[in-house]
C-alpha cells in the first residue's frame, strides 16, 4: 500500500474504543485543545507528487488524547475536488491514554481560509441508548511558514513571543438530537447531515516488493453507515469500478430500498457518500460527504491477500 508521510507518531496499532466511552448531554459546550498542529506541502524529494499533508494532535490538557492526519492534493486546500461545498474529513485515532470519552472523533481542515473544523460523537451518559454530536471551529491564521531542507514547503501555528506553542482551543456545542425517520424532509433538511461509519471492508492481493494492489483483485469496500440526523442506517457495497479506478456503489435500507450511493477513490483513500431523500414533488434534497478513510490493512499468514478494517468513522457534510 501507498504509505502515508505522517508527521506525527501514532503510538501502537489502531486501539479499540473504550467502552464506556460516555459524556453528559445537557451540557452547553465541550473543549479540545490543540496541542500540536503541521500543515506539509508536497514532498519536493519525490518527483511528481502533489498531495498535501495536514496532522494535529489533540487533548483536553497536556495530554495527547487523539492524533488526526489527512492527505488531499495541494490544489484542492482541504476540499473535495477544489470545490466549495464538500470539505474533507478525517477521523482521528485515540492514543489510548485518558478515559476516551467519545465514539469518533473527527476534523477537517480548510486552508483556503486557514480554519480547523471538529466534530465528536458519544453516548449520553444521561440518556441511555441515544449518542450525541458536538462540533466546532478555531482559527490557525497565525502560522509560521518555511522550507525544510528538500525545499518542502511547512506551516506550524507561530510560537508566542516567550517561545512557547500557542494555547489554541476549540469549543464545540452539542448539536439537536436525532429526528424520527419518519418526520417530514422539510424538518430532516433543517438538521445537519452526517454518517457514523462502521464495518469497513475491503480485500486485495499484493505482490510481494510491490506497492500496489493487484487490480482485478480488488474487492473495494462494504461498509454500513448510520445518519445521525436520523439514526437510519443504510448497508453499503461495491458495484463497480469507474475509469481511473474509482469504485463505485450502492447504499441500501434494511428493507432493501436503495437511497444512496459513494464512491471510494484508493489511491488518494477518499470515500464520497450521498443519501437521497424522495419526497415527492416538494422539499426533496440529496446530502454528500467526504471522508479520508485509514482503513489498516493485515496480510494473512502466508498470504499475498490483505484485509483492510477500520474503527468507526465521522463523515460530515458541508462545513459545521
Amino acid at each position: 500500500m501507498p504509505g502515508t508521510r505522517a508527521i506525527l507518531l501514532v503510538a501502537g496499532a489502531l486501539l479499540t474504543s473504550v467502552a464506556n466511552a460516555a459524556r453528559a448531554c445537557n451540557t452547553d459546550s465541550y473543549t479540545y485543545r490543540i496541542l500540536e498542529a503541521r500543515y506539509d506541502g508536497p514532498d519536493q524529494s519525490k518527483p511528481g507528487s502533489n498531495v498535501s499533508t495536514i496532522a494535529l494532535s489533540l487533548g483536553t490538557s497536556t495530554t495527547p488524547l487523539y492524533e488526526c492526519v489527512a492527505q488531499w492534493p495541494e490544489a484542492w486546500e482541504g476540499w473535495y475536488q477544489g470545490g466549495d461545498k464538500n470539505i474533507i474529513w478525517t477521523d482521528c485515532i485515540w492514543t489510548g491514554a485518558g478515559s476516551g470519552a467519545d465514539k469518533t472523533v473527527s476534523v477537517a481542515v480548510d486552508w483556503r481560509k486557514k480554519v480547523v473544523h471538529l466534530s465528536h460523537t458519544f453516548a449520553c451518559s444521561n440518556k441511555q441508548g441515544s449518542d450525541g454530536l458536538a462540533t466546532g471551529t478555531v482559527s490557525l491564521a497565525d502560522l509560521e511558514c518555511g522550507q525544510t531542507d528538500d525545499k518542502s514547503e511547512y506551516c506550524i501555528p507561530k510560537p508566542t513571543t516567550s517561545g512557547a506553542r500557542p494555547d489554541l482551543h476549540i469549543s464545540t456545542k452539542l448539536a439537536p438530537a436525532p429526528v424520527d425517520t419518519s418526520s417530514s424532509c422539510d424538518e430532516i433538511s433543517k438538521r445537519y447531515q452526517s454518517w457514523r461509519l462502521e464495518k469497513w471492508h475491503r480485500q486485495f492481493e499484493l505482490v510481494p516488493g510491490t506497492y500496489d494492489p493487484k487490480a482485478e483483485t480488488d474487492t473495494g469496500p462494504s461498509f454500513s453507515v448510520e445518519n445521525l440526523a436520523t439514526d437510519a442506517v443504510l448497508s453499503c457495497v461495491t458495484t463497480g469500478r469507474q475509469t481511473g479506478g474509482v469504485f463505485e456503489g450502492q447504499c441500501k435500507t434494511e428493507s432493501g430500498s436503495s437511497v444512496g450511493s459513494f464512491t471510494f477513490d484508493p489511491k488518494l483513500h477518499l470515500l464520497s457518500v450521498e443519501q437521497k431523500w424522495d419526497c415527492g414533488n416538494s422539499s426533496a434534497f440529496t446530502a454528500l460527504g467526504v471522508g479520508y478513510i485509514q482503513g489498516t490493512c493485515d496480510r494473512g499468514f502466508n498470504s499475498v491477500v490483505f484485509t483492510c478494517t477500520s474503527e468507526p468513522v465521522w463523515i460530515g457534510t458541508q462545513v459545521v
